[in-house]
């Protein structure tokens, strides 16, 4: 009786408009699966989270493998996506798009979203193979591949993939043979010779934080390659939105909305998940922000482009220091010291920093430069010319611990730059250290500098510009020329932005 098909009548319209909204195909069309459907929909409706669950629950209990080695799988249960993505995932299970970008601030749960989506559309489409993308190759470890093995362990599937981190990274569904590969666009030979298992083809693309590709050209020659084999190919997108109005994606969605029908770009913020995935020191953050920065909350967190212009800081103030400023600069406890190391033709850079944590700027109050100097001279300045102690911690480029090692041997407090990967939390998926670092200086009310002190400081602070492509688009990635300074002061502040991170 339960498995019987649903009379046709007027009445029942709405409950296969429900069903087919869930992405049910018509052989599944039966009285059971309306029932279902129908309460999860009114608990979604009334916000019944616990209802939802305990189907969810009672459904993964009771399923009864259809193939040998797989799963009854139907579909991303509920309890899993965040209300801001109800809507967009029954879009996605009809097909009404191919291209969904997904936009927005920190916590806005947009790149677990697509690592829930690329392993549903492993499981629900077995010709299926897919790829998962970011700019560079190094950050794909400690970003899309640990969300997409997550995104299996939550849907209860650990036991039907083998997850593989040796060369070549990969996921394979171990009863299909179908699966997920992971490559950086900064090689594109390697995406171009994918060659997927006979009998299926690359039907799911992510582009994970897409902002940092080198352009519309890139993406559209990266989805030439892989979009080959078939006509339900879904390519999926996720990215904070960038700074810059100017910013390629940020031009491209007027366009959009005018010409391409079959893309759709979905927007969000931490406001629409649910407080307890983000937990109380996020939102404490988040709020903390808002009050002392709103135009830099209204980017991070919020996701709006805020940026008129190509430059990569908006908060810079670089002028000769008044009777205010040095007694400002006096009255801080502590000073912070960075270092980045050159020879030639790269100078070796030296910075001189205060921070006032309570109004969120940074004062740059003095520098000094060398080229073709050794480890013992650079260290005679600092000690002579710069009149720094023995307990004046000097943070440096960790690059050369040789170095570091000079300076202590000198009798300078000298210790390396922590680097490395920040968590995807702290981050919100953007890379490592040089990013989350760049953001926080960034997101700073006020950077001022001494231009008498140091005027090559405020020379690379005023003139650093983003990346950009060959049309000269704008793009979201930090160009690593004409800033040393820049990167001194990142040393220098090390311990105060790997704190927030934390």
């Amino acid at each position: 009786m339960m498995d019987a098909g649903i009379p046709d009548s007027e009445d029942n319209n709405n409950t296969i408009k429900t069903l087919k909204d869930f992405g049910i195909p018509e052989s599944d069309m039966n009285i059971k699966n309306a029932m279902i459907a129908n309460t999860v929909k009114t608990a979604v409706e009334d916000g019944d989270i616990k209802t939802v669950k305990l189907i969810a629950d009672f459904l993964r209990e009771n399923r009864e493998d259809k193939n040998e080695g797989s799963p009854c799988y139907n579909g991303i249960p509920a309890h899993l996506i965040g209300s801001a993505y109800t809507d967009i995932y029954r879009d996605i299970r009809v097909r009404r798009h191919r291209f969904y970008d997904f936009k927005g601030g920190r916590g806005s749960l947009k790149s677990s979203f697509c690592a829930l989506v690329l392993v549903d559309e492993i499981m629900r489409n077995k010709n299926f193979c897919a790829i998962a993308l970011r700019q560079v190759k190094d950050t794909l470890r400690s970003s899309v591949y640990a969300q997409i093995t997550g995104a299996i362990d939550m849907l209860g599937l650990s036991e039907y993939f083998t997850c593989t981190t040796v060369s070549p990274m990969q996921i394979t569904k171990n009863d299909t043979g179908q699966i997920i590969y992971f490559r950086g666009c900064d090689d594109p030979v390697k995406i171009k010779s994918i060659k997927p298992p006979n009998g299926t083809y690359i039907g799911a693309v992510w582009f994970e934080e897409k902002d940092q590709l080198k352009g519309s050209e890139a993406v559209r020659n990266i989805q030439q390659s892989v979009m080959r084999g078939g006509d339900d190919i879904i390519v999926l997108s996720s990215y904070n939105t960038p700074v810059s109005r100017r910013h390629f994606l940020n031009r491209e969605e007027t366009e959009i909305s005018q010409t391409k029908s079959d893309r759709i770009i979905h927007k969000s913020s931490y406001l629409d998940a649910p407080p307890e995935w983000l937990g109380q020191p996020f939102l404490d953050e988040a709020e903390y922000l808002k009050n002392t920065n709103e135009k830099a909350y209204n980017h991070e967190y919020l996701g709006e482009a805020i940026g008129e212009s190509g430059s990569v800081f908006e908060n810079v103030t670089a002028k000769q220091f008044g009777i205010e400023e040095h007694k400002t600069v006096r009255e801080f406890e502590r000073s912070y010291y960075g270092v980045d190391w050159g020879f030639y033709p790269d100078p070796w850079a030296f910075v001189k920093c205060c921070y006032d944590s309570k109004n969120r700027a940074l004062y740059i109050i003095d520098e000094t430069s060398a080229v073709k100097k050794s480890n013992r001279e650079t260290a005679d300045i600092l000690i002579n010319e710069k009149g720094l102690q023995k307990d004046d911690l000097i943070i440096c480029d960790s690059s050369e611990p040789k170095s570091i090692a000079d300076y202590l041997n000198y009798g300078l407090y000298a210790r390396g730059a922590e680097k490395g990967s920040i968590s995807s939390k702290a981050s919100n998926g953007g890379g490592g250290s040089v990013a989350y670092s760049m953001r926080w200086l960034q997101g700073l009310n006020r950077i001022v500098i001494d231009a008498n002190k140091c005027p090559q400081t405020a020379k690379e602070f005023l003139e650093y510009e983003y990346e950009r492509g060959a049309d000269g688009e704008v793009l979201s990635g930090y160009p690593d020329r004409n800033n040393h300074f820049i990167d001194a002061v990142r040393y220098a502040t090390n311990l105060l932005w790997r704190r927030k991170c934390e």
